[in-house]
């Protein structure tokens, strides 16, 4: 697995990555915690419309392991889902920056505390791109 931290992104403590594109963020889990995770088989998004709250549980994905909450890194309303990754829950794992995003927010305020790539990175022990 690419273990590599892509450095646009932005980064939570509880392992989600953000791309923030004008008013709208993309969200998932990193590839460090896919590997933590291992084979996952189970991924439960919030429901499009739902409101979510950055740092409050909005979702869980279920590996062979374990069930791990995911967590709102921003604030806003769910605007999509990624139905490819719940109905393929393997793109998560394998691809966790590109194909396995989880779901799309309309941002109602811009994310504050974000880590970056180099502080993400300092948390995991990974390379920042």
């Amino acid at each position: 697995m690419d273990t590599k931290i892509p450095a646009e992104l932005g980064y939570t403590s509880e392992h989600e990555w953000v791309a923030v594109s004008g008013d709208t963020a993309t969200v998932g889990i990193t590839a460090y915690a896919a590997e933590q995770l291992g084979d996952i088989v189970y991924v439960e998004p919030p429901a499009v419309g739902s409101t979510v709250t950055a740092g409050e549980t909005c979702g869980e994905v279920e590996s062979t392991k374990s069930v791990s909450d995911v967590y709102a890194p921003v604030s806003g309303e769910v605007a999509e889902i990624n139905q490819n990754a719940v109905d393929d829950p393997e793109l998560v794992g394998s691809d966790p920056y590109g194909q396995g995003w989880l779901f799309k927010v309309s941002l109602s305020a811009a994310p504050d505390d974000l880590l970056t790539a180099e502080q993400y990175a300092e948390i995991t022990g990974g390379d920042s791109e």
